[in-house]
């Protein structure tokens, strides 16, 4: 039996990405065989497609992706915390300490990703996932939920009753509109669809505002909260919009700072307030990610669907910015 995968070369763009055949891989000592399900894209997909981040991936190629939920087959010699039927989610960082949250191999760059319909993983990098979630859903959340988790619980754990400022609804912003609302916690949610805002309302957010009508959208959001702040700031932008993450954080607060869709992180500016470096987190932390996950009964948000022959239109739907959570791929 043959293994269908996706590869692709950093640099040479969308266009480039192929999907062919492979050899089945065996388990050594201490691996898992997993039968792949279904996937989801980052915006990190694109950044190593078109070189942004091109010294951070396998050469010459790499399978990519870093998200998905999987089916155990078979197990190597020394495992003994996996059964072939358990369904699992293969942590973002492999082969570490399951406190450990930073590790030179990471899926989908650095490591070749999860855009297979099979693949070995060490025993200690995978993550048993709660039947309360579907294959896609625990598909969303080896990176960009965790990402989401990190921002919210680590080094400044939100509080019920407190307020979180989330940025846009990609798949970390409104995985951490999910997560804070299930801590009872507050949202004010930003985006420059009105269509998008009506549909993150519907998620729970409590307040929402239009950056494009509302240019000065750290104003904007203090004058609908009374005048105060809010607590954490979920930065997927960066550096483009750090001005109004400091104006609209309070003192004690911090500015979680994930991504650079701008172009450029956060990482490192002193603008007066506290920015924290998000990682991704530890396979510990996405355990804990999962359980609250299925105990709260959360729904991460998957936009589209594509089969993995069609990986380049899941990428340019990824590109366009007009999805609406997370952009899938079918891998049945």
């Amino acid at each position: 039996m043959a293994v269908k995968a996706a590869y692709a070369k950093g640099g040479a763009g969308i266009d480039a990405v192929q999907v062919r055949e492979t050899a089945m891989p065996a388990p050594g000592a201490g691996e898992v065989l997993v039968r792949l399900a279904a996937a989801t894209l980052n915006f990190r997909d694109l950044l190593f497609s078109k070189g942004v981040l091109q010294n951070m991936t396998k050469q010459p190629e790499y399978v990519p992706l870093s998200c998905a939920t999987g089916e155990v087959v078979a197990v190597g010699a020394g495992v003994d915390g996996f059964q072939p039927g358990e369904r699992v989610n293969p942590t973002f960082v492999q082969g570490v300490a399951r406190s450990e949250g930073m590790s030179a191999q990471m899926l989908g760059g650095t490591a070749d990703g999860v855009a297979r319909t099979h693949a070995v993983f060490p025993a200690i990098s995978l993550c048993k996932v709660p039947d309360e979630l579907g294959d896609l859903e625990a598909a969303t959340l080896a990176c960009a939920g965790l990402t989401a988790w990190s921002a919210l619980f680590g080094a400044r754990p939100i509080q019920a009753g407190e307020w979180v400022l989330v940025q846009g609804t990609g798949g970390v912003s409104l995985a951490a509109l999910q997560w804070a609302k299930a801590a009872g916690a507050n949202v004010v949610l930003t985006s420059s669809s009105d269509a998008k805002l009506r549909r993150g309302a519907a998620l729970g957010a409590d307040v929402t505002i239009n950056y494009k009508t509302n240019p000065d959208w750290a104003q904007a959001a203090r004058a609908k909260l009374g005048g105060k702040g809010v607590d954490i700031v979920v930065d997927v932008a960066g550096a483009q919009d750090l001005a109004g993450s400091a104006a609209v954080v309070n003192d004690g607060g911090i500015i979680a700072a994930i991504g650079m869709l701008g172009g450029e992180f956060s990482w490192g500016k002193d603008i007066g307030k506290t920015i924290v470096p998000i990682a991704v987190g530890s396979a510990d932390q996405h355990d804990a990610m999962l359980a609250f996950a299925a105990k709260h009964r959360i729904r991460p948000v998957v936009d589209v669907v594509y089969d993995l022959d069609r990986i380049q239109d899941a990428l340019r739907r990824l590109e366009s910015g007009a999805f609406f959570g997370k952009v899938g791929v079918n891998l049945l």
